[in-house]
């Protein structure tokens, strides 16, 4: 566990792990917000990221006024199962994917099942 990023360097870590993304990944994503908390909402330490709003399967005819998507970083539970730095980096990017994965559609089965559950 490491304890010593603040909110401001985790958010710059996560953009910079955004950044590392495959463009193939990146260019498709349309109307998402993505933020950093510091925990969830019931303020449990377990979830590592979460995506809402409507995946690209059930769109239709999104697009007209809808607010964001978002999808939400937590740096408390990320920091807690971070051995370092370069750990935290490498939860930070799985957990981006798999957020990432869930806009396109992906249930936490299939993306266990890619490897990023």
């Amino acid at each position: 566990m490491i304890d010593t990023v603040d909110a401001a360097e985790f958010e710059r870590l996560v953009v910079a792990e955004l950044d590392l993304l495959p463009d193939d990944m990146i260019d498709g994503i349309e109307n998402v917000g993505f933020v950093t908390q510091d925990r969830p909402d019931d303020g449990s330490l377990r979830l590592l990221g979460l995506y809402t709003g409507v995946d690209l399967t059930r769109r239709g005819q999104y697009g007209h006024g809808e607010l964001p998507d978002r999808i939400v970083v937590y740096r408390e539970p990320l920091l807690r199962i971070s051995r370092d730095l370069e750990d935290l980096k490498t939860n930070i990017h799985v957990t981006l994917v798999h957020e990432i994965g869930h806009y396109y559609g992906l249930d936490d089965e299939e993306l266990e099942n890619l490897g990023w559950g």
